[in-house]
């Protein structure tokens, strides 16, 4: 082995040799020059001086200070270490000097003496192929960095070798540079020649068993904890037709190539801490067409040390057709692993314990979703505490080999109320102790969830129909009360001790036709008036009553959507909705809060967002205008949500309230056909959401008589607002003409004459009706039925100018009467008189007939003034 190459040391300076030389030639010859006597101070200075140098270096040299330049004291530890490294290492200089070049570099480029030593840059001149890597490096070393090259070499007919070369600087950033040298660059040249030969054997060994899995009869995919495949074999790929380009990350997954359910039975392999364990399935896989393909994994996956499941390994053996079409056992075996795993229902085989040791695609979803982080094993574990002695019994009668045994409901674990039916039979298979019982389970809440909606639906239709014939009944006898009352007051004048009493009578009688209107509204039987609206306007226009309904303590914010389309309803009933949901929400925030009323459009396309299983009804794929009232109080519990809707429930003190409320937002928003709807959580606050139809302007041909006006007495008087701007100028005007006072109306004569056929099956109403009309001068016949009323008809030849009719009537109801009527007598007036809306008996009509309409319980006033109109018109 050659001898290192250390330029690194300076030599001795030839020049201060000199100089010193000189100097002391100089002071011999200032010496003579000045003579003996006048020299001998300075000749004593100078020894002195000497001396001191002398004896000062000695003390250094002692020290260790100061040392003296050898080839032995060069070669310390750390160069011995450097000289002996197998690796090349050349220090070299900025401008390409080389200060040290160890042996094994000396060997690498062939050197012949210390003369003959080189740079990396020269050294490995003339081959292209390190050309570029040679440059990067030389570059690195001036920009005074780090920098590393792998090159493949090949010198004359020698066998190409390949080298790894690095290049940094001697010293680094905030080390001292070694005396007389300024900049540095260190270079290694390792033989990695081996170690490429090792890799590249290695990797041959590798594309060969990869060649081997891929084209192995069997599948095998591998597959990382998140259920991305990250590895998948061309055999397996191949049967499913997919690309193996997809697979890696980003790519395929376990969802890809198995259906949820059959995932989710993957993942029932049971745990063990710091263990590998191998189960088998039979399932399908799915191919990228959607197909089916029958396979039997044997999967193997391996747990963490907290039981954790991480990677997984899976051997898949094709079951299909042509694999082996002789072997009748294989086939039944996958036509009985298509019945289990395609099956709707969840099947399990347990023990009698309630353990599981196996299940299909259904049961494992189920209890993954139970029991994300529990025991998915145990049957038990998936219903709650109330449930588990009757699961219990079932099981234990199952695995003593009694059949036909009565099915279990019972309440899944978890937040969500969630129930399952579960079907036990025997397995009757001594071999297998652990399939002793097998189990079927079906979840029913969404059946539970539909009965209950349906019973509420049947118990609020009952309630509406028993509240809407006591109102009628109601209306009857509110009907006489009011009528003779008000023939009371015909005879009385207000001087009269009797008239105040008279009033009190009426007035009470009012305040309960009152109610027995809101009653009509749960039942939907009260008469609507509706009209074409804005609801912004309604609002705005509502706002002010809000404010003072809610009282200083609650917070009213109205949000209004843009550009609401118009809806059809009656004013004055919509108002009433929601003027009752704002003094309920009052009602929940007795320490104040806030009301929030918020209006926006909702297009068919967004409807189902709003839809929910708690609903009793589905919404319809139409455009409705939503209304929301959404107030920050106490909420309201669940017991008490299913009841809020019934006529006379109320969770407020007895006085304050008379249950009808919520009953009456109800009726009125279905008889306009709308829906309402309540999301409200205890401490959360309540949401009501009233989504009615969208109105949309329908050409209708221009009527060929004029409309008839009907003249209310009274009327209040129209405000006509200017749309000018309030801060500025009125535009220029003509001048005002002289104001003429228009006429008094003149006295309304509410007398009459004609004769008029009176059908009222309520005695006490007919015989207020008839004195009520008889005294205003008309002749008035009566029945008490609608086959009476054809006899009185029959009696007078037809010789009756209007008819007066109930619509409920025993024997012939009002329509059914009409119709007769009207066909011997077509252009006859009637005047229907009701307690229901008018819209409860108008499809019972035929089409085309015209009739008024006077909703009960009316005044005289009233029914004298229908009378006039219709004679009149």
């Amino acid at each position: 082995m050659q001898r290192a190459v250390d330029r690194a040391d300076r030599s001795g300076s030839t020049t201060m040799v000199l100089v010193v030389a000189l100097v002391l030639v100089g002071a011999a010859l200032f010496f003579l020059t000045i003579g003996r006597e006048n020299a001998y101070p300075y000749v004593i200075g100078l020894l002195a001086l000497l001396s001191v140098v002398g004896v000062f270096s000695l003390f250094a040299q002692a020290a260790g200070i100061l040392r003296f330049a050898s080839e032995e004291s060069r070669n310390d530890f750390t160069k011995a270490m450097v000289d002996g490294a197998p690796a090349a290492m050349v220090v070299t200089e900025a401008s390409g000097r080389v200060l040290y070049a160890n042996p094994a570099y000396l060997d690498l480029i062939g050197s012949t003496g210390d003369d003959d030593v080189r740079g990396v840059e020269r050294a490995f001149t003339g081959a292209p192929e390190v050309s570029e890597a040679i440059y990067r490096l030389s570059q690195a070393a001036r920009e005074n960095r780090r920098h590393q090259e792998e090159v493949r070499h090949q010198a004359g007919i020698e066998a190409a070798r390949w080298y790894r070369l690095r290049v940094r600087p001697l010293v680094a950033d905030g080390v001292e540079a070694p005396r007389g040298v300024t900049k540095a660059t260190v270079w290694s040249v390792d033989d990695i020649t081996r170690d490429r030969q090792n890799a590249e054997s290695a990797f041959e060994t590798l594309q060969k068993a990869i060649d081997f899995l891929d084209h192995a009869p069997a599948g095998f995919f591998s597959m990382e904890a998140n259920g991305e495949i990250a590895y998948m074999n061309a055999t397996l790929a191949g049967w499913l037709d997919h690309d193996l380009a997809e697979v890696g990350p980003g790519g395929l997954a376990l969802a890809d190539v198995l259906a949820a359910d059959g995932a989710a039975l993957l993942r029932t392999v049971t745990p063990a801490p710091g263990e590998v364990r191998t189960a088998t399935f039979d399932l399908d896989l799915k191919k990228r067409g959607g197909e089916a393909l029958p396979v039997r994994l044997l999967h193997k996956v391996a747990f963490s040390a907290d039981g954790t499941p991480g990677a997984s390994r899976t051997l898949v053996i094709h079951r299909g057709r042509g694999s082996d079409a002789g072997d009748s056992l294989r086939a039944a075996e996958v036509r009985f692993a298509r019945f289990f795993n395609n099956s709707p229902l969840g099947i399990a085989t347990v023990d009698k314990a309630g353990v599981v040791a196996h299940a299909n695609p259904i049961f494992a979803r189920l209890t993954a979703e139970l029991l994300p982080n529990g025991d998915q094993r145990s049957l038990m574990a998936l219903v709650k505490d109330s449930s588990r002695t009757a699961l219990a019994q079932v099981l234990s009668e199952a695995a003593q080999g009694r059949g036909d045994l009565v099915p279990v409901d019972a309440a899944l674990v978890g937040d969500a109320n969630r129930f399952a039916r579960f079907f036990v039979a025997p397995t009757e298979d001594p071999d297998q102790p652990g399939e002793a019982v097998i189990v079927y389970g079906v979840e029913t809440t969404e059946l539970r969830q539909l009965q209950e909606q349906f019973a509420q639906s049947q118990k609020m239709n009952a309630v509406g129909q028993l509240a809407g014939g006591v109102a009628h009944d109601f209306n009857n006898v509110l009907q006489a009360v009011i009528g003779h009352a008000d023939l009371l007051l015909m005879n009385h004048r207000p001087a009269d001790p009797s008239f105040n009493d008279i009033m009190q009578i009426k007035q009470n009688a009012n305040r309960a036709a009152s109610l027995v209107r809101q009653l009509l509204a749960f039942s939907r039987k009260q008469t609507l008036r509706p009209q074409v609206i804005q609801l912004g306007d309604v609002l705005s226009d509502l706002s002010m009553l809000l404010r003072r309904s809610l009282g200083e303590r609650v917070g009213l914010d109205m949000v209004h959507g843009r550009d609401l389309w118009p809806i059809r309803a009656d004013v004055t009933q919509l108002e009433q909705v929601i003027l009752n949901l704002a003094v309920n929400a009052r009602d929940a925030m007795p320490d104040g809060g806030k009301l929030t009323i918020r209006t926006l459009n909702v297009q068919a396309a967004d409807m189902a967002r709003y839809d929910s299983k708690e609903h009793a009804v589905d919404l319809p794929a139409a455009d409705c205008v939503l209304i929301e009232v959404t107030d920050t109080g106490t909420g309201i519990p669940d017991d008490v949500k299913q009841k809020i809707f019934d006529p006379f429930f109320s969770t407020k003190e007895v006085g304050k309230g008379t249950g009808l409320g919520l009953s009456t937002v109800y009726g009125i928003v279905k008889q306009s056909g709308g829906y309402v709807f309540v999301d409200t959580a205890v401490g959360r606050g309540t949401t009501f959401r009233i989504f009615l139809p969208r109105h949309v302007e329908v050409a209708e041909p221009a009527p060929i008589a004029p409309p008839l006006v009907q003249e209310v007495p009274s009327a209040p008087a129209v405000l006509l607002v200017s749309d000018a701007p309030a801060s500025g100028e009125a535009p220029a005007a003509p001048p005002p003409a002289p104001e003429v006072k228009p006429p008094p109306p003149p006295v309304r004569d509410d007398t009459g004459a004609g004769t008029i056929l009176l059908v009222e099956d309520e005695e006490a109403v007919r015989a207020f009706a008839s004195r009520a009309l008889a005294s205003r001068g008309y002749t008035v016949l009566e029945a008490g039925s609608g086959v009476e009323a054809l006899e009185v008809m029959a009696e007078r030849g037809g010789g009756v100018d209007l008819v007066v009719s109930d619509v409920v009537m025993p024997e012939m109801n009002g329509p059914t009467l009409l119709g007769e009527l009207r066909k011997t007598n077509p252009t006859l007036k009637v005047i229907f008189v009701s307690g229901y809306a008018e819209e409860a008996f108008k499809n019972d009509l035929p089409e085309g007939q015209h009739f008024a309409f006077l909703p009960k319980p009316f005044s005289l006033k009233q029914l004298i003034e229908a009378v006039g109109e219709q004679l009149r018109a």
